[in-house]
């Protein structure tokens, strides 16, 4: 007997940048929102709700906040918290709340005002909670420094430079370009990227993502509301370390495992996949992440990006909407938004900006310094 179908049924957001006077249960509310009416859902009908934390918004029960704040009344509804991971992660839950019966109709929704509603120091601080109180912290180092030497291990590792970061760069610049709601939409070119201010060598500004306000939600249900078509196929995650101190190898971050069991649940391949979604809160991410999971060789992401094969046109599009890199950070929902863009696309809901419907996605998450990671993918149900 088949296991039960989590559909993927709709998806709302708002524009990442600067909103001023706007906090993250009113964004979250607005995205939300948008989610419905794209599915053409009532707040009725939602019986979960799965909310990723705010750092401009600590409270202790942020899920049932948000509830009383959307007038929702769901049977189940649960906060989660891990890192660049947690939308993912509760999109996972999610699914199996679904597919276990628990649930008809799962609504997850992240948001934060992290451009508007924190001063300089307190982003610092908060990014400063991932490092070793004892080992890391008193050293000063902060999140684009742990990054910074994890960059330069595996520029070392593989053969790979600091040039072959910047086409990353260009190319999330390049898809933002066209995506009106992106929060960084100005070309750059490569010798940019370089040129630009250092932040951790070899990382500099243009390698570094932007911190943005924003919000983001997706529906997951066991009707296909809205005749939307997509399925959530396969998930897989694994966990190898939280401090950057306790990592073993740089080439084994844990992707590949997350990845794999991903592709082993949803019976697939990587030859299968014909559009990707990869976390991007730095341009070595994207990179060591494209290579462990083996969508390019050890060294080779650079090459695939100069060879056209991650452009929207090419064969196998990456981050169509920008990534972290260029539509925006805003915590929680800036990982969401890779799953957003990929649903829209694959729905043929992309508006002006549809391009070839993917057959098969294959999203990756990861928290803290490639700490957690979470593997999702999105088959059009016609495709299975």
């Amino acid at each position: 007997m088949n296991p039960p179908i989590a559909y993927l049924a709709a998806a709302g957001g708002t524009a990442f940048g600067r909103h001023e006077g706007r906090d993250a249960l009113a964004l979250m509310a607005e995205a939300a929102q948008q989610a419905l009416d794209d599915a053409g859902l009532r707040r009725a009908d939602i019986d979960g709700v799965l909310c990723g934390y705010a750092t401009t918004l600590p409270h202790l029960m942020l899920s049932t906040l948000f509830c009383e704040r959307f007038a929702l009344r769901p049977a189940y509804a649960h906060s989660l918290q891990l890192g660049g991971a947690t939308g993912s992660a509760m999109l996972m839950l999610a699914r199996d709340l679904v597919r276990a019966g628990r649930c008809r109709r799962v609504l997850v929704v992240a948001g934060e005002n992290r451009l508007s509603g924190q001063s300089r120091d307190s982003a610092i601080q908060t990014l400063a909670q991932v490092g070793d109180a004892d080992f890391e912290v008193p050293n000063g180092a902060s999140v684009p420094a742990y990054y910074g030497l994890l960059a330069s291990r595996y520029l070392h590792e593989t053969g790979t430079c600091e040039a072959d970061l910047a086409e990353l760069a260009v190319l999330m610049r390049t898809h933002a370009a066209g995506h009106p709601d992106a929060h960084l939409r100005t070309p750059v070119t490569r010798e940019e990227v370089l040129a630009s201010k250092p932040i951790a060598a070899p990382l500099k500004l243009l390698d570094c993502c932007p911190i943005s306000d924003g919000a983001m939600a997706l529906v997951v249900s066991a009707e296909p509301d809205g005749d939307s078509g997509v399925v959530l196929d396969g998930a897989g995650q694994a966990h190898r370390h939280q401090h950057l101190s306790a990592l073993a190898d740089v080439l084994q971050c844990g992707a590949a495992e997350a990845a794999q069991r991903a592709f082993d649940e949803a019976g697939l391949g990587l030859g299968d996949i014909d559009g990707l979604g990869i976390y991007d809160s730095f341009t070595i991410t994207l990179a060591m992440l494209l290579e462990e999971i083996g969508f390019a060789p050890r060294g080779g992401a650079a090459r695939r990006v100069r060879d056209g094969d991650f452009r929207a046109d090419g064969p196998l599009p990456l981050n169509t909407h920008g990534g972290l890199l260029s539509f925006g950070h805003c915590g929680v929902a800036g990982g969401m938004a890779h799953t957003v863009e990929l649903f829209r696309q694959m729905a043929g809901r992309a508006g002006a900006r549809q391009l070839r419907r993917p057959r098969h996605a294959f999203v990756h998450a990861d928290g803290g310094v490639m700490s957690s990671h979470v593997s999702l993918i999105l088959s059009r149900e016609e495709a299975r």
